[in-house]
């Protein structure tokens, strides 16, 4: 039967063996290609559930605007729901957005700003908020989406991505690793599978220089990873069971080792995704699979992550064999470990950079019927 539209086919996307690692390491991971969504990202899932929540209740009408902050994935789910469903969407973006990214935003029809100014962390997550936030505010019909402060996107991955991964495996899995990003998919995740698979472990990994676990604030290179405080879209950081970190040089360098030994052509947070999936099995020894979630596609980053001018130019090494991955995972530091994971809640951030009344910010204003059972 053919999708009434593009939408409908969101969701179940692939699980790959990835058969010359593995046996070169002596690992056991599978990774689960998010690029498939439609709108080419897991941010998909996400967005998708958003919108539909927010045209449920009202705050969202027919030819209303969407407003967001966005480094990019999460803006190309808008601008194709948009597209789809008749809205104008606007995207605040910054100057680590690709071209490609943008450019796909702009083929769906979504408007583009790009916000120059940095944040007291070296970031741009905190002026892109705050200008997207005066923007909804200046115009009546529009709704905010608020992926850094809606704690509905981590909703959406216990009721979509978690829920998906359990059903795929039959819950015969020893870990399942994500980016942080903005919280939903890591968070969604541990709710889901400590409450079914407690088991289960379940780790992240973030970039030198996010504190989103602590630690001080810098800029880096790696997108769509990170931001300069804890999300309320995780609910609890001890029901994580690691948290890694990886340099901006190890993660571009893994997604291209991935691509010239697997063929999985994935974008550079997917590299550090990798990289801490396999240190977790090379720690646990697992019989079990780790579930490595690759978020986007390299296709988005050839202008960066495969260009061998710009690798040159941003110091990143372009070996991509066997031994050069050896090489990186010996260099990662030791994870941090529940329950001694740091956490960094900023609430004053809702009032400083007036996130709208429309946000649901905290876990104890959603129905518990949203969280859908196994």
């Amino acid at each position: 039967m053919p999708f009434n539209n593009i939408l409908d086919s969101l969701g179940n996307t692939s699980l790959i063996h990835i058969n010359k690692i593995n046996q070169f390491l002596n690992t056991n991971v599978l990774v689960k290609l998010e690029k498939e969504n439609p709108g080419g990202s897991i941010k998909d899932r996400a967005a998708t559930f958003i919108i539909e929540q927010a045209e449920k209740s009202g705050l969202l009408q027919p030819g209303g605007t969407i407003i967001e902050s966005s480094s990019g994935n999460f803006a190309i789910s808008l601008a194709m729901i948009g597209a789809i469903k008749g809205y104008r969407v606007m995207v605040l973006v910054d100057p680590k957005t690709t071209k490609t990214n943008i450019a796909l935003m702009k083929a769906y029809g979504a408007e583009v700003i790009v916000v120059t100014e940095k944040d007291d962390t070296g970031s741009y997550h905190k002026t892109r908020i705050a200008k997207a936030n005066q923007l909804a505010r200046e115009n009546a019909k529009s709704y905010r989406p608020d992926q850094c402060f809606n704690v509905l996107s981590s909703v959406a991955h216990y009721n979509s991505t978690a829920k998906e991964i359990y059903k795929q495996t039959q819950g015969k899995i020893d870990g399942v690793v994500c980016a942080v990003s903005t919280g939903g998919q890591i968070g969604g995740i541990a709710e889901y599978f400590k409450r079914y698979s407690p088991r289960c472990n379940i780790a992240c990994v973030d970039a030198y220089g996010s504190a989103v676990f602590g630690g001080p604030s810098h800029a880096y290179k790696i997108p769509g990873v990170g931001l300069g405080w804890t999300p309320r879209n995780i609910r609890d950081v001890n029901k994580i069971d690691y948290v890694y970190r990886v340099s901006d040089q190890a993660a571009y360098t893994a997604s291209r080792i991935l691509c010239r030994n697997e063929g999985i052509l994935v974008g550079v947070s997917s590299g550090a995704v990798l990289l801490a999936a396999l240190k977790l099995s090379l720690q646990l020894k697992n019989k079990h699979p780790i579930i490595a979630l690759l978020g986007d596609s390299g296709e988005r980053y050839l202008d960066t992550l495969f260009d061998d001018e710009w690798l040159i130019k941003n110091n990143i090494d372009r070996d991509t064999s066997m031994v050069q991955l050896c090489s990186l995972l010996e260099k990662i530091d030791t994870p941090q470990q529940s329950p001694n994971i740091e956490s960094n809640y900023n609430d004053t951030l809702i009032d400083l950079l007036n996130v709208p009344s429309t946000t649901v910010t905290r876990f104890e204003q959603i129905d518990e019927s949203l969280l859908e059972s196994a």
